[in-house]
């Protein structure tokens, strides 16, 4: 009976379909398609040429593995194919298969299987001939791969030279290449550091590094290798289990799965599996699933192959981590220190098992990199308790119509203006005071121990007051009363007794505490003191202009702006005026004579052990005009060296810093108050 046209026209199509995303995934690390949707692709083809055998060619993508090697690498032949695995969606898929293989070997009771986690990285065979690797390759289509033996080699995972005895003259051990998640995130924030592009995911980070013709490149990459089988033996035997047989490569220095286990029948099967799925995202590295292998070679060699994957093992995948969906809208939500996020509001998609509709965006700078728009096709990841991010966009399915998104100049909560930061990266609220996402974190710092130090002030009070709707700014914290403090949970009259005494202590502070506790981007504790000194006092430091403000010591363009900015709010100037309406007060400061800085324009680091608390040094000596820094340079005058100075003491002397001990410090002191 003849195929019905339609018929022979979709498989040609998702024969061409299938393989235009094998070239994306395989060759230029770039796929625009998800794992489950690329397997709904393969197992539609599957069904056709089973249910129609005469569709099947030689070059359908189900009689091969992978695609071809990239042209950059000498092609290596496998001396046996290195065929990939069939999938098990769920339990009753992997049921049918321990079904199948207990039926083909004629047993009735559990079949021993061998378990580990399938990794998420990049298949490689090494070959060891005397005890030495000669050549390492990939995959490829399978029968043929790339050799990629000069950056194999520079990863350190991988013995150039086993060690122990007993391994066969002639060896070839495969396994997976891949990145462990700290590697990962390491990398891609180099590479957001250095305004370059990163990597999608852990995998195609790990074949990215290992496909670059330059092997210094890999190198410096973090990747790891796994073993979990063998190709070509010869000149020795192995041991007759596969679990045995891998658990003795540890003794020839390669690395194998600590989570390899035997498990018996299905059921064994089955609760490894769901062990794994639970601690997946604590394993330190990405899997996508468990395999499970039929333990016994023996056994192996009398199931035999399929034309696309052996009949003994099958993976057990997990639900997919990345999908596809459409972007509907783009939000932007302000966190406790006034960083504005983009967030992305998607069609619903289920992704690693869970129903997504919200993911980050990170930033305004990733958005207009990966030029992400409302309207968009997406590929969304979720990966562990991770906050689900928008990975890439479809390009080809993006509307004809689309326009790049736009990030506001005003803050969404407050109204307040937004700044952006000297990489161009965060955009910030310069509301601090007054910005309802930025209260909790404003109050906190406010009260803290440099700040205004209002002593039983700590985070679990500050939430309630704030989520009681008592306090929304730094200044109602001046108009509670003790009534309403004692009502609070865990409070009483005796600890409300003591929060309202040390309100009314912290009324009287000074100017630098005071600018300090305001909050403002970029201004610690030395800035904080600069500006006083300069300025002396309040009025005057509102008033002044950015160029003004540059000319304060250590005060460059981007300090004076947020400065500038920050008192121009008018939210702002309202708390600071009910600050000084409900008491606060300082002596101002006017700016100290040359005479009475003796040490201005010296630079002084401390370093080790002191017996005086280092905050009480560091006040001293910026009253004294010295500029107190956390790092030795050639611009240091003084390195203060306790107990344990370490690193800074070395480099101070090789670059010639005057060191002084705790008594030559104490004798300066003495020396500068006298002039003083």
């Amino acid at each position: 009976m003849p195929i019905p046209a339609a018929v022979q026209a979709r498989a040609a199509w998702l024969r061409d379909e299938i393989d235009r995303h094998n070239h994306r995934y395989y060759v230029l690390d770039d796929p625009t398609i998800s794992d489950s949707g690329y397997d709904q692709l393969l197992r539609e083809l599957q069904a056709l040429e089973t249910a129609h055998p005469s569709l099947i060619t030689p070059d359908s993508p189900t009689q091969r593995v992978g695609a071809a090697p990239l042209a950059a690498f000498a092609s290596v032949a496998h001396r046996l194919p290195m065929l990939s695995l069939g999938n098990a969606l769920d339990d009753a898929e992997l049921g049918e298969f321990d079904r199948r293989v207990r039926e083909r070997l004629e047993r009735d009771g559990p079949i021993v299987y061998a378990a580990e986690p399938k990794l998420d990285g990049l298949a490689i065979s090494l070959r060891y001939e005397s005890g030495r690797l000669v050549q390492a390759a990939t995959r490829g289509d399978g029968s043929q791969g790339e050799e990629v033996t000069a950056n194999v080699r520079t990863i350190p995972s991988v013995p150039l030279r086993l060690l122990g005895s007993g391994w066969p003259g002639v060896i070839e051990v495969r396994g997976e290449i891949y990145m462990p998640t700290a590697g990962f995130e390491a990398l891609n924030r180099e590479a957001e550091r250095l305004g370059e592009k990163g990597f999608a995911n852990p995998r195609n980070a790990a074949a990215g590094s290992l496909r670059q013709l330059d092997p210094r490149i890999t190198a410096r990459r973090p990747l790891a290798m796994v073993c979990y089988g063998f190709g070509e033996i010869e000149g020795g035997d192995i041991e007759p289990c596969h679990s045995a047989a891998i658990g003795r490569l540890p003794e020839w220095g390669l690395r194998i799965s600590p989570e390899l286990r035997r498990v018996e029948g299905l059921q064994g099967c089955q609760a490894y599996f769901n062990d794994i799925q639970q601690r997946r995202f604590q394993l330190g590295y990405e899997i996508d699933g468990v395999v499970f292998k039929v333990d016994e070679f023996a056994l192996q060699r009398s199931l035999g192959f399929v034309s696309r994957a052996p009949r003994w093992a099958i993976a057990r995948k997990f639900p997919a981590q990345e999908e596809m969906t459409e972007l509907l809208a783009i939000d932007l939500q302000v966190g406790r220190t006034g960083a504005v996020t983009p967030v992305a509001r998607l069609a619903p998609v289920n992704v690693a098992g869970v129903t997504v509709t919200n993911a980050t965006l990170h930033n305004a700078a990733e958005l207009r990199r990966k030029d992400i728009r409302v309207g968009d096709t997406v590929i969304v990841r979720r990966a562990g308790d991770v906050i689900p991010q928008v990975v890439r966009v479809v390009p080809e399915r993006r509307p004809a119509n689309s326009l790049e998104f736009q990030m506001p100049s005003d803050c969404p909560e407050c109204g307040s203006a937004l700044i952006q930061d000297e990489a161009g990266v965060v955009l910030r609220c310069s509301g601090g005071l007054y910005c309802p996402a930025q209260r909790k974190e404003a109050l906190r710092h406010f009260a803290s121990r440099r700040a205004l130090d209002i002593e039983g002030l700590g985070d679990k009070l500050v939430d309630q007051l704030v989520e009681s709707g008592l306090v929304a700014s730094p200044a109602d914290l001046y108009r509670l009363d003790r009534t309403q403090l004692a009502a609070l949970e865990r409070m009483g009259e005796k600890s409300a007794q003591n929060l309202w005494d040390a309100l009314h202590k912290s009324r009287a502070t000074t100017l630098p505490r005071f600018l300090y506790a305001l909050g403002i981007r970029e201004v610690g504790e030395s800035t904080a003191a600069a500006l006083a000194h300069e300025f002396g006092s309040l009025e005057a430091l509102m008033e002044a202009s950015e160029e003004q403000l540059q000319q304060v010591e250590d005060v460059g363009p981007v300090v004076a702006r947020h400065v500038a900015t920050f008192f121009r709010q008018p939210h702002n100037q309202e708390v600071i005026e009910a600050l000084m309406a409900a008491g606060l007060r300082w002596p101002n400061a006017a700016a100290p004579a040359a005479a009475l800085q003796p040490l201005k324009g010296k630079t002084m680091v401390l370093s080790g052990t002191l017996s005086r608390p280092r905050a009480e040094i560091k006040a001293e000596l910026q009253r004294l005009g010295a500029k107190v820094s956390g790092s030795i340079s050639g611009r240091t005058d003084y390195l203060v060296a306790g107990v344990e100075a370490g690193s800074k003491l070395a480099k101070a002397e090789q670059l010639g810093v005057t060191i002084l001990d705790e008594a030559g410090l104490e004798a300066l002191l003495a020396a500068e108050n006298e002039r003083d």
